[in-house]
């Protein structure tokens, strides 16, 4: 992975089996692994939202049963665009939250609502607990999705930009316990997608979460949003990047970055002027 895409995204202090994967017991029902759910229905900027698929797509595992890596949708000339927020919070985070630090961003979500796009936002187990009644909204919501982003936004590979280090076997639990957080926190719309907290791993990290049955998802657009104090600054960043099938990354977390609400009510309308309309990464992936 470019060195550009991890150092973009980080946030630091940021065939049919008989049995069912943690992951698709998780989220509901998951899909067969390769068999894509059924299309959700195109809708115009400024309509309905798609409705959420009953079976989320996934991909088949890799080489030696690794995790399967997605990144974005080459294929095809369709202008589709997925934004996707990490809300991020680490495990041992809950006293600067006391302390009045916010790690969500409700404005966010609103303005998403407002601007009627569809999207992604990778979890992580330790805001919903923190958050839940912002973690049952969202994910009650038909409009998004929740993916997991780990328990405790701990990093599976080492180095990671300072974060602390999951080890190897307890990769899988910290995963499966995100998935407990937001159906504990009463998430309804939550889909078997994981992303690497920093976007970094390894074949170790690939092969340990073979088990939990999750696809992970990267990004080709990083949109400069962490820590970042131009609004201007992200939205060209994000305008520059996209291509039709496009996948970015943005944070959904104001403390680390503040600016990415105001970036996005100038991405939303340039985009859609361009033609693109916006989906969740189960229906770009199901493309």
């Amino acid at each position: 992975m470019a060195a550009l895409g991890l150092l973009g995204a980080v946030l630091v202090g940021c065939g049919s089996g008989a049995t069912e994967s943690p992951a698709a017991k998780a989220t509901a029902k998951a899909t067969v692994a390769g068999t894509p759910s059924p299309r959700a229905s195109a809708a115009a900027p400024g309509s309905k939202p798609a409705r959420v698929p009953a079976a989320p797509p996934t991909m088949t595992p890799g080489r030696g049963g690794l995790t399967p890596v997605y990144t974005r949708r080459a294929k095809g000339a369709e202008k589709v665009v997925a934004l996707t927020f990490d809300a991020d919070m680490t495990a041992d985070q809950g006293p600067r939250a006391a302390a009045g630090e916010h790690f969500d961003n409700p404005e966010l979500i609103a303005t998403l609502r407002r601007l009627k796009v569809d999207a992604t936002v990778f979890m992580t187990g330790r805001w919903a607990e923190e958050y839940p009644d912002q973690a049952k909204s969202i994910g009650g919501d038909p409009r998004f999705e929740i993916a997991n982003h780990s328990y405790s936004h701990y990093a599976f590979a080492n180095p990671c930009y300072g974060l602390p280090t999951v080890s190897g076997p307890d990769m899988a639990s910290d995963v499966q316990r995100a998935f407990d957080s937001f159906r504990d926190a009463g998430a309804v719309n939550v889909v078997p997608y994981f992303r690497f907290p920093g976007g970094c791993y390894d074949d170790a990290a690939l092969r340990a979460l073979a088990p939990t049955g999750v696809t992970a998802v990267q990004w080709d657009v990083v949109s400069g949003d962490a820590f970042a104090k131009d609004a201007d600054a992200v939205a060209e960043q994000v305008l520059d990047g996209v291509r039709p099938g496009s996948l970015v990354v943005m944070h959904c977390t104001r403390s680390a970055a503040p600016v990415t609400e105001r970036a996005i009510r100038r991405i939303v309308p340039e985009l859609r002027a361009r033609g693109y309309r916006f989906v969740k990464v189960s229906e770009l992936m199901s493309r």
